[in-house]
């Protein structure tokens, strides 16, 4: 079954607020994969790179292609000759069958029924369709000049660490398994996998706060504890700020987010 998150007016703001929109160069990525799918340049396709991915943390995609709610959708479907979009549930896509030019979903998959998602997916994807399916990991790096990088992230590991209680069972004990899984199972003709792309972004220090608060072991923790949560995260800033050896939560810094990606095209109507 899919797992409801995120729905929370107070969580859903977090989430849209401080969510990294994938970079440039993962969107890159993943056109260059789908044009090489369709053997060149699709109509229209340079309108998605002005934005983000999918709603799940993607942010929005510019032009008409897609402008999803993050409160109500964690995945994009892409009419690469047809502006308009719906509002439904991953699992019960309502679309025609082989309609579909392309599918993302950003920080998502892993709360669908993937089993579901993965069915509807290749069944109203077009041959030659694709699907990219993308997150990020918690190997984030933080840098500020003249500090000592190792002592900062060690703060780091240690608000990761005492979140690591609240994770959903339903993740695992990592969630690129679940994308590795999928990889391994799916009936594409061609597909790729990668676990090693680092993104740098540069943010003040009170923006990489709120992107961890966004997280749903934070919200767990927060719907719990209240108290234990804020405590935690004013303690986690505090001690940021004097490893850095400054006053302000809006100075700026350097978070290093390494992503993985699944990207796989449906068999043509002539393979094999």
């Amino acid at each position: 079954m899919a797992h409801r998150l995120f729905e929370a007016k107070d969580h859903a703001a977090s989430y849209w607020k401080y969510r990294i929109s994938p970079s440039d160069q993962l969107i890159q990525r993943v056109l260059e994969f789908v044009k090489k799918q369709v053997g060149g340049q699709p109509p229209n396709i340079e309108k998605i790179k002005g934005g983000g991915g999918g709603g799940g943390g993607g942010g929005r995609l510019s032009g008409p292609h897609a402008i999803l709610d993050i409160k109500k959708c964690f995945f994009c479907c892409f009419f690469v000759d047809n502006s308009t979009f719906r509002q439904c549930v991953a699992e019960e896509l309502p679309f025609a069958d082989s309609s579909v030019d392309l599918i993302t979903a950003m920080s998502a998959f892993h709360w669908f029924d993937r089993a579901r998602f993965l069915q509807e997916a290749y069944r109203v994807l077009k041959p030659r369709g694709c699907l990219a399916l993308l997150n990020y990991t918690l190997d984030m790096e933080l840098a500020y000049p003249g500090c000592c990088q190792q002592s900062l992230n060690q703060v780091c590991k240690e608000f990761y660490a005492a979140l690591h209680p609240y994770r959903s069972t339903i993740l695992g004990p990592k969630s690129i398994e679940l994308y590795r899984e999928a990889y391994n199972s799916i009936p594409y003709a061609d597909k790729e996998w990668n676990e090693g792309m680092w993104v740098k972004k540069s943010m003040p220090l009170s923006s990489y706060m709120g992107f961890v608060e966004s997280f749903s072991s934070y919200q767990a923790l927060l719907r719990e504890d209240p108290q234990k949560a804020n405590r935690l995260s004013q303690d986690i800033c505090q001690r940021l700020m004097s490893v850095m050896k400054v006053t302000s939560a809006e100075t700026e810094v350097v978070l290093s987010v390494k992503y993985f990606y699944l990207l796989a095209s449906k068999n043509g109507s002539d393979d094999a």
